[in-house]
């Protein structure tokens, strides 16, 4: 099962609504609460994100077997649980970014 979830949209202004994400050292907002399902990420300076992730906008899809999305993939970073319940992991496909995420 693979099902859309949202857009990724690097940005440097800060948002309402902001949650930290510890691991990546990033501030993301929820895209079920915007209407377009963009989610706005903010990377802190120190952000050990770097290259596309932190670059380039990204797709992102619900999925039941992460593991399954990433074999022979080219992974950029991950898999990392940036909340509890939740697993994500971003790859690079076609010269896309795109973010696997799977809830418990």
């Amino acid at each position: 099962m693979r099902e859309f979830h949202h857009v990724g949209l690097p940005t440097d202004e800060k948002h309402v609504g902001e949650r930290w994400v510890p691991d990546t050292k990033v501030w993301t907002t929820n895209p079920d609460a915007h209407p377009y399902r963009v989610e706005f990420l903010r990377f802190e300076p120190d952000t050990p994100v770097k290259g596309p992730v932190r670059d380039q906008v990204h797709l992102a899809f619900k999925t039941d077997d992460l593991q399954r999305e990433i074999e022979g993939e080219n992974v950029l970073l991950g898999p990392f649980s940036p909340r509890a319940g939740l697993r994500v992991v971003f790859i690079l496909k076609d010269g896309a970014v795109f973010e696997f995420m799977q809830w418990d």
